[in-house]
């Protein structure tokens, strides 16, 4: 294999997808597999330059994180790449009992055996800021400080109540957190402030990101600190946008990539598990432009009957796709339509539901033979691919003006998934016609 710049553990299904597309479309090739892969998979894909591995961590334990991301990071240690990314959303909502951030560097902390552990969350491409350690995420047009934002506060598995990340991460870890300030990583001594504080003793390090400029700035700070030993990094994908100005700067890769938009298909199919209100306003717009609408009972897909609404759901499906028309089965259409507290009623069921959804996708692509499917919802599509016997995927067509959601090729040995193209949409991600966007496969 060429020589790696950056190999990277997604906490989610959507977040991978969206660091694979910062990659593809600055011309780092990148394969994002499903987990660790055989010898044969990793070989097809040897000419890239990122390697990263989907996960579920967002919505796991510490106990679980102890278990299972420990063989992971080793396998992307030993991959020796330029630098390991443990890559988090962007909008870095989680608790000391659910997708702990702190938890997972500590891991990636002490396998790497390196005293700093840098960190960047500010990603001006997603509109998402860091400015004094605090963080700033928009929606609609505006933007809100995190513990203010109308849909991440009130998230419903870990709602942010607190923009000061070092606050934040205070509640999930012992190790002191320090902060590269926007004063602090613009000085023309930036260097030796933040060597200084590098060298202050153990620690997480949080480097504000703002803007272009200041992003560049971080790139560089990374990628020195990357070369003094601290290779492991935790972020969102502000990481890969900060890294690409550095890697441009010393010529390790070149321009943008083109890709050629494949072009529109005549049926498509989304399952969705997200209650965001963005999705929401998708999904309302997709049926008033002609997709069906088929509204799912999350109870039912989890409870004792599971197999029959699942087998109604599918001849629902099929039914909408053998008429020519796209479909959108969701559990839920907006906040109001939540049903998250009688789910967790049921230990396991947030998991089973997105594996319900899986099969139902499943299903529907076997027995219409489709090329193009969505899954929306972060959780969801991170149990809800794994159904669909999905080993790797590559970028297919990046979408600049929304970034962070683009249509994927699917690789693997199951012949029906095979070559599939998808798209997963996280549930504050896309414009309100993303799934008509996605049907016609057009990038703008």
């Amino acid at each position: 294999m060429p020589e790696l710049l950056l190999s990277y553990y997604g906490d989610d299904f959507t977040g991978s997808t969206d660091v694979m597309e910062a990659l593809a479309s600055n011309g780092v090739a990148t394969a994002l597999f499903l987990g660790i892969p055989s010898s044969a998979m990793l070989e097809r894909f040897k000419d890239c330059r990122a390697i990263g591995v989907a996960g579920t961590s967002r919505s796991e334990t510490p106990q679980w994180m102890d278990e299972h991301l420990t063989p992971v990071f080793q396998w992307l240690k030993s991959l020796d790449a330029a630098i390991c990314h443990y890559k988090v959303c962007s909008t870095f909502d989680s608790s000391p009992r659910v997708g702990s951030i702190g938890k997972a560097i500590e891991i990636g902390k002490a396998l790497f055996q390196q005293s700093v552990v840098p960190v960047v969350v500010g990603a001006p491409q997603l509109r998402r800021y860091t400015a004094f350690g605090h963080l700033f995420a928009a929606y609609q047009g505006q933007v809100f400080r995190i513990d203010r934002h109308p849909v991440m506060s009130r998230h419903p598995v870990t709602p942010m109540d607190e923009a000061d990340l070092a606050m934040h991460l205070s509640k999930q870890t012992s190790l002191p957190v320090r902060l590269a300030d926007l004063v602090a990583i613009r000085a023309a001594d930036a260097d030796e402030r933040v060597d200084a504080l590098a060298a202050a003793g153990e620690t997480i390090l949080l480097l504000d990101v703002d803007s272009p400029e200041t992003q560049a700035a971080a790139g560089h700070q990374l990628w020195r600190l990357a070369d003094k030993g601290n290779a492991f990094v935790a972020g969102s994908s502000g990481i890969e946008y900060a890294l690409l100005n550095a890697w441009r700067a010393e010529g390790l890769i070149g321009e943008r990539t083109d890709f050629a938009a494949p072009g529109k298909v005549d049926r498509l199919a989304v399952v969705s598990g997200s209650v965001s209100p963005t999705t929401e306003r998708q999904i309302r717009r997709a049926t008033a432009d002609g997709f069906d609408g088929v509204d799912l009972d999350p109870l039912a897909l989890v409870g004792e009957h599971a197999e029959q609404a699942l087998d109604a759901a599918v001849t629902t499906g099929v039914a909408s796709l053998k008429a020519g028309r796209s479909v959108i089965l969701h559990t839920a259409l907006g906040p109001s339509a939540d049903r998250g507290g009688d789910i967790d009623r049921i230990p396991g069921a947030r998991h089973q539901l997105g594996q319900v959804l899986g099969r139902i996708l499943r299903r529907l692509i076997e027995q219409e033979n489709l090329g193009r499917a969505v899954i929306a919802g972060g959780d969801t599509s991170s149990h809800a691919l794994k159904e669909l016997r999905v080993e790797a995927l590559t970028t297919l067509l990046p979408l600049p003006q929304t970034p962070g959601s683009p249509l994927c090729t699917a690789h693997g040995s199951y012949a029906p998934t095979n070559g599939l193209q998808i798209a997963l949409k996280g549930g504050q991600v896309g414009t309100d016609d993303y799934f008509a966007q996605i049907r016609d496969g057009r990038g703008s």
